[in-house]
């Protein structure tokens, strides 16, 4: 690839750029739910599902342990679309490419963020369907700007977990609006302005991304956007992806569904899943959690949730992390007679096998009740989030072929969604069966945990094999 020129080098930099606002400050805000609950509880959001109950003193108590399994619900339910949804919503970018599918999503987000200013204590139900469209529409945002690593080449995994941890950085705009509530601005201007934000969405799709895809590797005289008041030429995109086609497209690259049904993807699945369903679980159940632990006092509660939110800021700088370890452990492999791709799979097994670790700690903190600890969660929760997802993504992307990302990406989102479902069940078995004391829940979770070790063994077992048959290669070559 020829170097790019000084205006095109500018137009990959304010892509990058702007991708990154856009992650940060709009595709994962469904994550900082805990924040908005508060803002919705003081708006009287299912406050009828609050009643009088006498204590065991004699003194009368408001239980609002219902309303709260209403929230963790709407959670839930938007948690659930955002990887289910992930799936069509994965083939819609193959088949239709970018410009549609932000199209699409910025509809749907716009509809949501909608939705939830002219929302009401009397229209509590539109917040079911609020935030599953600002879910869906956020995920598309990540989707489709994940593709703007390949313009960057050696830094490609880098950036890739780098947007992956400003997508879960974004969920500090609930914060935002948490702090701007308190300071007399209503959940309805905050969610118009938002709103409003859909026409610089728009525009970025028409001026700073293509119509179709950023192939890769990326080929020579690669153009995209609009300049000038007219967009180039789609035909020259096409005839320059398809320019060199044993790079873009190699002979035994595996199908569709070989790599669905490889032990790659499996164990990646389950992987995922497990850690996943944590992390929603501890989100979900965050506001009940500190209100049990803080005996119901409001300001502590408020305090936690407040440091919970600011935590979750750090994301971002906590992601590329991952992405450095991965490039950085790929260029120190000597081994000789590796392909790429194995060189890539092995440095991915001790990424994998370190967000393992984070998951163990993060869980066994989480399941110790005890309030000053909770500050050392938030930490660990916020850094293996970052580490899951941004891998997550980077060993899709280097495990499989590249035209196969937005299906792979999609599919494996939307299975560990139906896994991820059983976090309602678990909310009501905590509610109904255990008194409301989660700490069995939360060992039987740990341990669970263990079962994401499966993943990193199984891809360092294939590594340490591909080195003995490149050595023996060599042995016989020589």
């Amino acid at each position: 690839m020829t170097d790019p020129s000084k205006g095109s080098l500018v137009r990959r930099y304010l892509t990058f750029a702007t991708g990154l606002v856009e992650c940060l400050c709009f595709a994962g805000v469904l994550f900082g739910w805990a924040s908005l609950v508060f803002v919705l509880k003081e708006d009287n959001y299912f406050s009828s599902l609050c009643f009088n109950v006498t204590s065991t003193n004699g003194t009368v108590e408001l239980d609002c342990s219902i309303q709260d399994e209403q929230f963790s619900l709407v959670f839930t339910i938007a948690s659930f679309m955002n990887n289910f949804m992930s799936l069509p919503i994965g083939f819609l970018f193959d088949f239709c490419g970018t410009t549609v599918a932000r199209l699409s999503g910025i509809a749907v987000y716009t509809m949501g963020t909608l939705m939830m200013a002219f929302s009401s204590a009397a229209s509590v139900n539109l917040v079911f369907a609020s935030l599953s469209f600002i879910a869906v529409g956020g995920i598309l945002f990540l989707i489709t700007n994940i593709q703007i690593g390949n313009l960057f080449g050696a830094h490609r995994s880098t950036i890739v977990t780098l947007y992956n941890g400003a997508f879960d950085s974004s969920s500090a705009v609930f914060f935002i609006i948490k702090l701007l509530h308190e300071t007399g601005i209503s959940i309805k201007a905050s969610f118009l302005f938002l709103s409003a934000c859909s026409v610089l969405h728009v525009l970025r799709t028409f001026f700073l991304l293509p119509r179709k895809f950023i192939p890769y590797p990326l080929p020579e005289n690669f153009t995209y956007g609009v300049t000038c008041g007219k967009s180039q030429p789609e035909k020259s995109e096409v005839n320059v992806e398809v320019s060199n086609p044993k790079e873009v497209v190699p002979v035994n690259e595996k199908s569709f569904r070989q790599c669905v049904l490889s032990w790659f993807f499996l164990f990646h699945l389950i992987w995922l899943s497990i850690m996943q369903l944590r992390h929603l679980l501890f989100i979900g159940t965050l506001h009940p959690m500190l209100i049990r632990l803080t005996e119901g006092d409001p300001t502590l509660v408020s305090q936690y949730i407040n440091a919970f939110a600011i935590t979750q800021l750090c994301g971002v700088l906590c992601a590329p992390w991952n992405g450095l370890i991965i490039d950085r452990v790929k260029r120190k492999i000597t081994a000789q007679g590796l392909t790429e791709r194995e060189r890539q799979l092995q440095a991915m097994a001790l990424s994998l096998f370190i967000t393992a670790v984070q998951c163990m700690l993060f869980s066994l903190c989480a399941t110790i009740p005890f309030l000053p600890l909770q500050y050392f969660t938030f930490v660990l929760q916020v850094l293996n989030r970052s580490f899951l997802y941004g891998g997550a993504t980077a060993f899709i992307a280097l495990a499989f072929p590249v035209s196969h990302f937005g299906k792979l990406y999609g599919l494996i989102l939307s299975l560990s969604a139906v896994f991820s479902a059983l976090q309602y069940p678990c909310i009501a078995l905590v509610k109904d069966v255990l008194d409301g004391d989660p700490l069995y829940l939360n060992i039987a979770l740990t341990v669970l945990c263990l079962t994401a070790f499966i993943h990193p063994a199984y891809v360092h077992i294939q590594c340490r094999r591909a080195v003995a048959r490149a050595a023996q290669d060599l042995t016989i070559n020589n």
